[in-house]
């Protein structure tokens, strides 16, 4: 097979050894591939792939057909349309999964969706209802949310009853977020006069400190999935424990197989019925193809744009 491939800070389409599928794996033939910033990283030697995953070939998320089934798998059937987050090794032609980590890919979504679906809706959803318990009628802000992460989370979040305010820079791109169900969307340095509010979701990372305390609700909670504006800031702990306030902070890559499966389980359970009932979207910036995964990378790093860059075979 041919896959993307790291190579001295640089990605080349290099041949590899076809894959095998080992006990309880699948055999997938990727069809599209989401491009995502934890890719970027790995790149550049910052964020290696965990054990078991490709260290040379990246792709957190993937969408493809089932070829062929490995010792012990039986929840899908060679041609079933899957897709599913990974550690790493998306970005090929062909990439081994295991099974409890698939999801069935709805009719709703074309291969391209399905490619930037995963990743993105599974850490939104653990984010906002695993992690922090989003309720109905609560009001959340979502920053950086026109990026893959925060516009699926503004799709869930509205979904479930919750008041929806969400942050994105571009201005073009407003209108589009507020159709994705966000109540307002405003500019990042206005946020604060929205609140107060009872979750606030940071993709962003810290130039929204010390803010987001200020905006956040007494009990409110804070969940920190991305600092790609930077990762360090300065927080008075007296302000957190006067709102009585919780901050947490994850990561989707490394788990280990069960809490991958657990997650997946509520993904299917809670998040593809609204898929299938064309209730959710994948907005998508642009797609490349995947011997072109440089130029793909570049338009990611540029910034400015409306949910996920796809790499599609």
């Amino acid at each position: 097979m041919r896959a993307v491939t790291i190579r001295d800070e640089a990605l080349h389409w290099d041949e590899h050894p076809d894959p095998r599928p080992g006990a309880g794996e699948v055999l997938v033939r990727v069809r599209a591939a989401g491009v995502n910033a934890a890719d970027r990283l790995q790149v550049r030697g910052f964020y290696p792939a965990p054990p078991g995953s490709p260290p040379d070939i990246p792709g957190l998320e993937l969408a493809g057909e089932v070829v062929e089934l490995g010792p012990g798998a039986t929840a899908f059937s060679p041609g079933d349309r899957v897709m599913a987050v990974v550690g790493g090794g998306g970005m090929a032609e062909l990439a081994v999964v295991h099974e409890r980590h698939l999801l069935p890919v709805p009719d709703a979504l074309r291969w391209e969706q399905a490619g930037g679906f995963a990743e993105t809706f599974t850490t939104a959803h653990d984010a906002l209802f695993t992690q922090v318990g989003l309720g109905m009628g609560e009001r959340i802000c979502v920053h950086g949310a026109a990026g893959g992460v925060g516009s699926a989370a503004v799709q869930l979040a509205a979904c479930a009853g919750a008041v929806v305010v969400a942050t994105v820079r571009n201005p073009d791109h407003h209108a589009a977020v507020t159709g994705l169900g966000a109540d307002e969307v405003v500019d990042p340095g206005e946020f604060t006069e929205r609140g107060p509010f009872d979750v606030i979701l940071e993709l962003v990372g810290a130039p929204n400190w010390p803010a987001n305390l200020q905006a956040l609700a007494t009990w409110g909670r804070i969940m920190v999935i991305g600092v790609g504006a930077g990762p360090k800031t300065e927080l008075s702990l007296l302000d957190l424990m006067q709102k009585r306030a919780t901050i947490r902070a994850s990561t989707l890559r490394a788990r280990p197989l069960e809490e991958k499966a657990a997650a997946a389980q509520a993904m299917i359970r809670h998040v593809l019925p609204l898929a299938a009932a064309g209730r959710l979207t994948v907005p998508v910036e642009a797609t490349f193809p995947m011997a072109d995964a440089d130029a793909a990378f570049h338009r990611f790093g540029e910034g400015g744009k409306l949910g996920k860059i796809v790499l599609v075979a």
